[in-house]
């Protein structure tokens, strides 16, 4: 069965958001930027990654640790969102360990977005 994220657009009306595969022989850092990329902000139809709130990604071995943000220390989910995180990269098969580091230093800004984002979004 395949899962879709769903969310609703302004209107209401349900849009699936586009699902990024996670390679089964590719490399982990590739591995966990394509589960990242299936973590969606809960306010806009942008992965977090593309986003650009993933600041830091370490691999240790089997281990993962990742230092990120959020766009506003008020954001709703800051609670969930770092816990989501380390469950999607410990789904990994060659991942034992994940941890989150949530930061605020450096604030995130739009410069961060990548440029399909802001294509996405008509900044640009």
């Amino acid at each position: 069965m395949k899962r879709a994220v769903v969310q609703f657009n302004q209107v209401g009306e349900q849009e699936a958001l586009k699902k990024t595969a996670i390679p089964e022989h590719a490399a982990l850092d590739a591995k966990i930027i394509a589960a990242l990329r299936n973590i969606y902000d809960p306010e806009l139809p942008v992965n977090i990654y593309d986003l650009g709130l993933i600041y830091e990604i370490d691999i240790h071995g089997r281990d993962v640790s990742i230092a990120m943000t959020l766009t506003t220390p008020h954001c709703p989910v800051a609670g969930s969102m770092p816990g989501q995180v380390e469950c999607a990269v410990k789904e990994i098969e060659e991942v034992d360990n994940a941890s989150v580091e949530l930061t605020w230093d450096p604030p995130w800004d739009m410069n961060r977005l990548s440029d399909e984002v802001k294509l996405t979004l008509g900044l640009l």
